[in-house]
């Protein structure tokens, strides 16, 4: 019927009761100290009229706020863009300048090729190698009859 942990029934069992001791003050050691080294002693009075004394300890002070730059980071931010953006443009500038000049001397050699080359072949077709004065013109009449010359 009852658990086989549990060694009697409810009714059976006895009632410990328990009494708190009462705190007994222990004498603390003397610690030697140096003079001038002892902190300030404070003694508070409870409203039971018990006294309590220890040693005053300072409240913990907050460490100061880092001091906010005269400039914020966004707006240094903001301005060191610009900057690399305006050194980017002018980078661009300088590259664009330079396209057009090579291109503008890509096609002066091609301009000078053609006058050269040009030139070249007009000698070819209007020199006079192998003939001694005048020009020698030969003409003859064609005739063309069912696909055939006849010269």
């Amino acid at each position: 019927m009852y658990p086989e942990h549990t060694p009697h029934p409810p009714a059976q069992r006895a009632v410990e009761v328990h009494q708190p001791t009462p705190y007994q003050p222990v004498a603390a050691p003397v610690v030697p100290v140096q003079p001038g080294t002892v902190p300030a002693v404070a003694s508070i009075v409870l409203p039971d009229g018990r006294v309590v004394t220890g040693y005053a300890i300072n409240p913990a002070q907050p460490e100061p706020a880092a001091a906010k730059p005269a400039v914020s980071r966004t707006a240094v931010n903001v301005a060191l863009g610009g900057g690399g953006f305006l050194a980017v443009c002018g980078g661009l500038i300088l590259l664009t300048s330079f396209i057009a000049a090579l291109t503008a001397f890509i096609t002066q050699l091609i301009t000078l090729a053609a006058v050269i080359f040009g030139g070249w072949i007009a000698v070819q077709i209007f020199s006079t190698r192998g003939h001694q004065g005048g020009t020698t013109v030969n003409i003859r009449k064609a005739v063309f009859k069912r696909n055939r010359f006849h010269g």
